[in-house]
């Protein structure tokens, strides 16, 4: 039935409480300027391994963010499909999920335990006033009774901030497609935006487009490793001087000893349009794949490019932003 309220939450951290007990969540308190949130935080996983994956970008760059900034306070419903807002770990290209780790939420000593971690970022989200939180998940509320953790009455919030897909048996009745939560914090002040992932291991990272329950066959829970990709995105000339119809590419390596057919693969754009690809990729070679323009588009205000294998799963994927694609004429490297 996947969430039934998704959305994300803007407005100014103020304060927090780090997660403890049976089920601990890290407890943020949030004012949009005329309402208050809490925003509970999974740091330990119901089902083993306890440990929650995470991703921090410290450094955070993707299209989304021409969407979030204008957006105002308070809780945003978003559609759960491409080419808005809402967030989706495998077909949004947000950030390298292979890069994950796990974390316990507590572990005695300064700064080496999820708590802490996400206290890093929020709390430097708190001392800085410009500054705003992003917080993608469902919400509940508003309820008569009073918040348990910071006392506000009504009670309001949101929670679900992390992956909701892949799930195990126990909770893919959750499972949806453009619905995973996240933090994303924007410290105007410094210029940067950073945005915290989270997952539980007990996921899988190979799901459907339909539901996003995960694909039998190729779920062994283990993340894929960095550098495991049998061919990567490595270019793409988004903005061609002249009309863009037919004059759009995309640059693709093959990172292993052998060739590989492409025949019944396809490159997807942020809307996820599809263009087949053809013919093979010798071992080690690069091959410049030119868009006719009738099918796929590579918008000149940000997108997403993705590599689906021949059987459908995401093999690659890349995102650039409004700026990146500025230059007329100039190729994007990834």
């Amino acid at each position: 039935m996947s969430l039934k309220n998704y959305g994300v939450l803007k407005g100014k951290a103020i304060e927090t409480k780090k997660g403890t007990g049976k089920s601990p969540h890290f407890q943020i308190l949030v004012n949009d300027g005329q309402l208050l949130y809490r925003i509970a935080v999974n740091v330990e996983s119901q089902e083993p391994p306890s440990d929650v994956l995470y991703f921090v970008d410290e450094s955070f760059h993707h299209p989304i963010l021409d969407l979030l900034e204008p957006m105002p306070k308070g809780y945003n419903k978003l559609e759960c499909k491409p080419g808005g807002s809402a967030l989706d770990f495998i077909r949004g290209n947000l950030f390298e999920t292979s890069l994950m780790v796990a974390l316990p939420y507590e572990i005695s000593g300064p700064n080496n335990d999820l708590n802490e971690l996400v206290a890093k970022y929020v709390e430097k989200a708190i001392t800085m006033e410009s500054s705003a939180i992003y917080a993608f998940g469902e919400r509940w509320g508003p309820e008569e009774e009073r918040d348990n953790y910071f006392g506000f009455t009504p009670g309001n919030g949101v929670h679900d901030i992390h992956m909701n897909q892949g799930s195990s048996d126990q909770f893919m009745k959750y499972d949806g497609v453009w619905q995973d939560g996240g933090l994303i914090i924007h410290l105007p002040d410094e210029k940067k935006w950073i945005a915290i992932f989270l997952a539980f291991q007990s996921q899988c990272f190979h799901t459907d487009d339909a539901q996003g329950h995960r694909i039998p066959g190729v779920c062994d829970k283990a993340l894929p490793k960095p550098g495991d990709k049998s061919i990567c995105i490595i270019a793409a000339r988004v903005n061609p001087k002249g009309p863009d119809m037919g004059l759009e590419t995309v640059t693709l390596l093959n990172t292993t000893p052998e060739a590989i057919d492409l025949t019944g693969w396809a490159l997807a754009d942020k809307n996820k349009k599809k263009a087949p690809l053809k013919g093979s990729i010798g071992a080690g070679e690069s091959l410049k794949v030119v868009l006719s323009g009738k099918d796929i588009e590579l918008s000149n205000n940000g997108g997403i490019i993705t590599i689906l294998s021949n059987s459908g799963l995401k093999v690659d994927g890349v995102s650039y932003t409004k700026k990146d694609a500025s230059k007329d004429g100039w190729t994007i490297v990834f």
